[in-house]
This record gives C-alpha cells, sequence and structure tokens, in this order.
C-alpha cells in the first residue's frame, strides 16, 4: 500500500527545488509544531536548501511537550529555527472582541492556524521564502484543516503522502522517534487529536484512500467530508456579472 520512502524523499527534494526555483525566491518557511508532518517538511527544507530555509515554533496555549519536541527537532537537525510566541496576540484579539460575545470553541480554536499563517507569511516575505504547508492526503481530501489558516500555503510537499508513508519518511530521514510515534494532533486544545476528532484511525483512512477498502462507516465518513469540504480546497467563487 504505501510507496518506497526514499523515492518519496528524492521526488519530494527535486519537486522543492523545482517549484522555489521557479518562483523566483531562496527558500522555504515552515511551522513546526512538534509532529511528524511538520518535522518531515522541515528536515526536507533543509537538505535542499540548507542555511535557505526557516523552521518557526509558534506556541499558543500549546502543550509544553509540543514545543519541547519541536525544539528537539531543530536541535536534532541544526535546522535554523526562531520563536514566535503567539499567546499574547491571541489574547489580545479574543480581548477586543464584545466582552458578551459567546465564542463558540471551533472558531476561538481557529484563531490559533490563522495567526501562524499570518506569521508565516510575514517570515516568508521577510526572507525571500515560500511557506510550505505541511498538510498530508488524507488531511487535505477530508478538509482536516484550517481555511486560511494551515491550510493558507504556497506548497504542499506532503499532499500526494498517506499518514503511513510520512511515518516511513520520518524513520528513513532519522527524525526522533517521540515525534513519530506520538499520536497526531493539531493542538487546538488539550486532549484533542485528529484521530480522536475525525473517529477513525489514520490507518484505516489511509487503506479506504490507496485500496478502496473499508467499511461502510469509513466510506460514507471519508466521502461525505470530501463534499462538505470541497470549498476548503477551491478559489473562492466569483460572481460573473453578465
Amino acid at each position: 500500500m504505501y510507496r518506497d520512502p526514499e523515492v518519496i524523499v528524492e521526488r519530494i527534494e527535486s519537486w522543492l527545488k523545482e517549484q522555489i526555483v521557479a518562483a523566483g525566491a531562496k527558500g522555504g518557511v515552515v511551522g513546526i509544531s512538534g509532529g511528524v508532518d511538520s518535522a518531515v517538511v522541515a528536515v526536507l527544507l533543509k537538505r535542499v536548501f540548507g542555511g535557505n530555509m526557516l523552521s518557526v515554533i509558534m506556541p499558543c496555549e500549546s502543550l509544553h511537550s509540543d514545543v519541547e519536541h519541536a525544539e528537539l527537532l531543530a536541535r536534532t537537525f541544526k535546522l535554523p529555527c526562531i520563536t514566535v510566541d503567539l499567546g499574547p496576540a491571541f489574547k489580545g484579539l479574543l480581548s477586543a472582541l464584545p466582552s458578551d460575545m459567546n465564542i463558540i470553541p471551533v472558531a476561538r480554536a481557529n484563531i490559533k492556524p490563522r495567526l501562524r499563517m499570518t506569521t508565516l507569511y510575514l517570515l516568508g516575505q521577510q526572507h525571500g521564502y515560500l511557506v510550505c504547508g505541511t498538510g498530508n492526503k488524507v488531511e487535505i481530501t477530508v478538509g482536516y484543516f484550517t481555511k486560511y489558516g494551515d491550510g493558507g500555503v504556497d506548497l504542499l510537499p506532503l499532499g500526494d503522502l498517506l499518514k503511513g508513508e510520512v511515518r516511513n519518511v520520518a524513520k528513513l530521514l532519522g527524525v526522533p522517534e517521540e515525534i513519530v510515534n506520538k499520536a497526531p494532533s493539531a493542538g487546538l486544545w488539550e486532549g484533542q487529536t485528529d484521530e480522536g476528532e475525525m473517529g477513525f484511525t489514520y490507518d484505516a483512512l489511509d487503506r479506504y484512500l490507496a485500496l478502496g477498502e473499508g467499511d461502510e462507516r469509513v466510506a460514507k465518513f471519508v466521502e461525505g467530508a470530501r463534499r462538505r469540504t470541497e470549498h476548503k480546497r477551491l478559489p473562492p467563487p466569483i460572481c460573473q456579472i453578465g
């Protein structure tokens, strides 16, 4: 089911170079969350562009362990890295809203990836880098990303990879085991995990997308999510006037 990780790495590295050179950019910038997807993108950028890349740790009510894992990755691979604490900006935005506004949890949580997107584009423009996203094929297919948040990027190096393929590439690259094996999470609130929120394991979703295998519940979830989130994968529609 999973493709050769060595072939995947070779193709992505070649593609990154092609895309960034074609855009007239110098390298890439990526937010590192302490998870395996962002770890793989950051390491690939370092392998291709050396010092012409930037990894950015952006805590925002984040778990301490996630920040520790992001810092571990940066140390292990000697990544150019900065930390931008978005906690004050997050709290400042909330405090600017009407005090009687009852903000629903998902709207509150989605502020975080949108602040991160703004930060990455600022740094990308500052350095002449393209913003590299960390979404994989499963997340993109079912719309498991924040529109104009972690979905707001220039390039998606992992966009054709199943989650298991991302893990295999991470192992090949030497990403620390505690990052490879941790439960995937967007870190939007304490205790949140991708699989818990979606209601399915990545292994089950990988198998459905790769082989069309899975029970009726998996098929119903994937196809329903694909339809509901189509707007996230398309440019905004334009009203054509005659």
